[in-house]
C-alpha cells in the first residue's frame, strides 16, 4: 500500500477524533491535514503500526489545537456550541407523521449510539473538559481504547489516565441530562414542540418544557440569539412567544436531521436560519440547543467516508 493509500485508508477515523475533540469542522480537517503533512514527512520505515502513529499524531495535534482555539472562543460573542458536520431534511418525517415504526432494513441501536457520539449537546458538554482530559476520555468512551495505550499517546502514565478519564466521566454525567427514550416518543416530542414553538403558542411550550429547562443558542454576533444561556422553562416559552410576535412570515419551520439526531430546521425561503437540537425525556424537554450563526449552517459533508 502507497503513502496515499495508508493515509486515506485511516483518515476517517482521524477525522472523527478530531471533529469531537474540537467540535469544527473547519479545525478538524485542518488536524488531518497537518497529520498527512507529518505523515509525508515521516521515516515510514521505522513506523510499525500506521493507525496508531496517525492516531497519536492526530492526538496530539488536536489537543494544540483545542488549547489554541479556547481563547477565541472565550471572545465568542454569546454562547458558542460545536457546528454541525451534517444537516438533513427529513423528507418522509415533513410528508407524513411518524407512525413509530422502525425501518425494518435499519439497525436503531447502532444507529442511535452513533448520532449520540456525535450529538450537539453531547459535543456542547465536552466543552466543560480541559483539552487532554476530553482527549482521553473521547478515546475511552468513543473510541474504545484500553488505558495503557491512551497513556501512550498522551505521553502520560497509565494511572493518570484511568483517573482522568474517570474524572471527565463524571463531569459529563454531572452536566448531561441522560435520558432512554425510544426515538419515535423523541421525535413525536421534537414535532409538539415545533408546532408549538411555530404558533407561538406560549401555553403549550410552557406544558412541554421541564422547570429546569435550559436553552443555549448560538447566532455567532451575526444573527439573533439569547447573549447567555436561558434557564427556567417559563422564561423559555416566554423568549419563543415573544420571537413568534416578531417573526418573519417567511420563516418555514421543518424536522430535520443534525449529525444523525432529529432535529427542528427554520429556513427563510431557501435558506437555513436555525437548527435546534431538543434534548428531552419523551414527554417534556430538559434542553435545547440552537446554531444560529450562518458561518456553522453553510454545512459542506466531510471528507468522502468519514465516520463523523
Amino acid at each position: 500500500m502507497d503513502i496515499e493509500d495508508s493515509f486515506q485508508t485511516h483518515r476517517p477515523r482521524l477525522f472523527a477524533l478530531a471533529y469531537r475533540l474540537l467540535g469544527s469542522r473547519a479545525d478538524a480537517e485542518d488536524v488531518v491535514q497537518d497529520a498527512w503533512l507529518r505523515w509525508h514527512q515521516a521515516d515510514r520505515a521505522a513506523i510499525r503500526d500506521p493507525e496508531a502513529w496517525l492516531v497519536t499524531a492526530a492526538t496530539r495535534l488536536g489537543i494544540d489545537r483545542l488549547r489554541a482555539v479556547r481563547a477565541r472562543r472565550e471572545r465568542y460573542p454569546g454562547p458558542w456550541l460545536p457546528e454541525p458536520v451534517r444537516i438533513e431534511q427529513d423528507e418522509a418525517a415533513n410528508a407524513a407523521p411518524d407512525d413509530g415504526r422502525a425501518d425494518p432494513g435499519a439497525d436503531p441501536v447502532g444507529a442511535a449510539e452513533r448520532a449520540e457520539q456525535v450529538s450537539l449537546a453531547f459535543l456542547a458538554v465536552l466543552e466543560r473538559l480541559g483539552p487532554e482530559e476530553r482527549a482521553a476520555f473521547l478515546l475511552r468512551e468513543v473510541f474504545d481504547y484500553e488505558h495503557a495505550r491512551i497513556a501512550e499517546l498522551l505521553g502520560r502514565s497509565e494511572a493518570a489516565c484511568r483517573q482522568m478519564v474517570h474524572r471527565a466521566r463524571e463531569r459529563v454525567a454531572a452536566a448531561r441530562p441522560r435520558f432512554e427514550v425510544a426515538p419515535h416518543r423523541h421525535r413525536r416530542l421534537l414535532e409538539r414542540f415545533m408546532d408549538a414553538a411555530s404558533r407561538g403558542d406560549r401555553g403549550a411550550l410552557e406544558a412541554l418544557l421541564r422547570e429546569d429547562a435550559r436553552l443555549v443558542s448560538d447566532g455567532g454576533g451575526k444573527a439573533v440569539a439569547a447573549i447567555r444561556p436561558l434557564q427556567g422553562g417559563e422564561r423559555i416559552a416566554r423568549l419563543f412567544w415573544a420571537a413568534y410576535r416578531r417573526a418573519d412570515p417567511a420563516i418555514v419551520w421543518r424536522i430535520g436531521r443534525v449529525n444523525g439526531e432529529p432535529a427542528v430546521l427554520r429556513y427563510r425561503g431557501d435558506v437555513l436560519a436555525a437548527v435546534m437540537v431538543v434534548v428531552g425525556d419523551g414527554e417534556r424537554i430538559a434542553a435545547i440547543y440552537t446554531v444560529a450563526n450562518p458561518d456553522k449552517l453553510a454545512v459542506t459533508p466531510p471528507h468522502a467516508g468519514a465516520s463523523w
